[in-house]
């Protein structure tokens, strides 16, 4: 039956061949939707990951950046730097709101600096300075290109205005991107004194992290402390159940596609070879190596679209970053594995059909004029 399976397959290369192209573009549709979630996602924790404190202190009852509102009485950060295991504490001012430039509206993380405060701002710098002193900003590079904006150009947030001194690399996000001011300006933004969003807490040398947050929540009234870890896990897992359901759907809508066309593919591979069944099934060949040979037909020719898809994949996305900068893609091992276990599900499911049509097949039609 291995023979006749290859034969079967080699014959009709061309349908085959057409048919794991339509499965593959079923697989690369969802491979390059969770590419694209996972980058952006990914990129949302990247000023968390790159400012790196020991511990995170932020308002009790919150655990995320992504979407969160956060104050904190600023005496408290005093009571903090007292306690014991710690060695420096720095803190910020933070929103979720829209940032205007150049005549375009765009959502952004707004982070309120400590005058002088480099480690709590951008990491890395296409141009100009990092440190915004009051009246200024600092915007993404991805962002100051696509709307034609220079240093020394303004930008607005609500209703005040701030003059741009510097644009960042690696802070840019289609969802959210990450801009720079002064803490005293955001507070006059946001009407209010006294309050900071977050501390980024220094442990003493020796001092774990895990217990410093567990003594911070104890001894300080009314605050949340997470490590690290532990911050960038929420926030990441915050941004990813926005869009899950997405990803889930179409999944389901790309795999659901991917079976109709390996089953009719298989349906029609083994309806034109009705007569040459039922003489294999005349000379005793049991049902069950039949079918073996139509889920083999299956699993083959839903293999090779996944094999496509992911070349396909693999030189797109370079062309799709150059010609679209701002779309960030990445891959994980995790997905491309879940993909190929869907493949395999895939395969035996569009199998179903055609193997009912050969155990319907009569060793008597073998003999037929």
């Amino acid at each position: 039956m291995l023979r006749w399976t290859l034969k079967t397959l080699w014959l009709q290369r061309t349908g085959t061949l057409a048919s794991a192209g339509g499965v593959a573009g079923a697989f690369l549709m969802v491979l390059l939707l969770e590419a694209v979630f996972l980058g952006e996602s990914t990129q949302m924790v990247s000023y968390i990951e790159h400012t790196s404190p020991d511990v995170w202190v932020m308002q009790h009852g919150v655990s995320n950046m992504h979407m969160a509102t956060s104050f904190v009485w600023d005496w408290k950060e005093d009571e903090v730097a007292k306690m014991s295991g710690v060695e420096s504490v720095s803190s910020i001012l933070y929103v979720n709101t829209v940032v205007r430039a150049g005549e375009r509206d765009w959502f952004a993380y707004v982070v309120g600096l400590q005058s002088g405060d480099a480690r709590s701002g951008p990491w890395d710098m296409a141009a100009g300075s990092p440190v915004p002193e009051p009246g200024e900003i600092v915007l993404p590079e991805m962002f100051s290109r696509a709307v034609g904006i220079q240093i020394g150009d303004t930008a607005t947030i609500a209703d005040t205005r701030f003059s741009v001194v510097g644009l960042s690399k690696e802070t840019f996000s289609m969802t959210n991107s990450v801009a720079f001011v002064n803490f005293v300006d955001l507070e006059k933004v946001l009407s209010v004194g006294a309050t900071v969003s977050y501390m980024l807490v220094d442990a003493s040398p020796g001092e774990a992290a895990e217990a410093l947050a567990d003594r911070i929540e104890t001894e300080i009234d009314k605050v949340s402390a997470l490590t690290q870890q532990e911050f960038i896990t929420s926030d990441f897992e915050m941004a990813m159940k926005m869009g899950v359901e997405i990803i889930f759907f179409m999944t389901i809508i790309g795999s659901m596609l991917a079976v109709v066309i390996i089953a009719f593919t298989t349906f029609v591979q083994v309806s034109r070879r009705f007569h040459e069944l039922a003489v294999v099934k005349a000379l005793g060949v049991q049902n069950r190596a039949i079918y073996g040979s139509v889920v083999l037909q299956s699993v083959f020719v839903t293999s090779l679209g996944y094999v496509l898809a992911i070349s396909a994949a693999v030189g797109a996305m370079p062309l799709i970053a150059a010609l679209v900068p701002e779309v960030i893609f990445l891959v994980s091992p995790m997905a491309l594995a879940r993909m190929g276990a869907i493949a395999l599900a895939v395969s035996v499911l569009a199998a179903l059909v055609p193997a009912r049509l050969v155990a319907g097949v009569d060793p008597v039609s073998a003999f037929k004029a």
